[in-house]
């Protein structure tokens, strides 16, 4: 197996999760998941042959729809949950107490 295929194999599986638990609502499952990319993506970079190598650059290109698909995907929960955040606000502190903390 090409240096970097065991990564991009490892980020490929990160980003499948990801997407999956975005259609829950489990905030310890959501976090979990986007540290999981995160450590992924950091060995791809490391490995530095995503540069070089055409199998791995292949792999990265065949990857793009599910990157952008997770990405798309968490740019819609922000912007609903920022929608919530607002009607609640709209609502008063008196219908809404526990939107914000100290």
């Amino acid at each position: 197996m090409p240096l970097g295929l065991a990564a991009l194999d490892d980020l490929f599986d990160a980003f499948e999760d990801l997407r999956e638990v975005l259609g829950g609502n489990d905030v310890t499952a959501i976090e979990a998941a986007s540290k999981r990319v995160s450590r992924a993506a950091a060995s791809v970079r490391a490995i530095g042959a995503w540069r070089s190598e055409p199998s791995v650059v292949e792999r990265l290109n065949a990857m793009l729809p599910l990157i952008d698909s997770a990405r798309m995907r968490v740019n819609l929960l922000t912007d609903h949950a920022g929608q919530r955040l607002s009607i609640l606000a709209a609502h008063g502190a008196q219908t809404a107490p526990l939107t914000y903390g100290r």
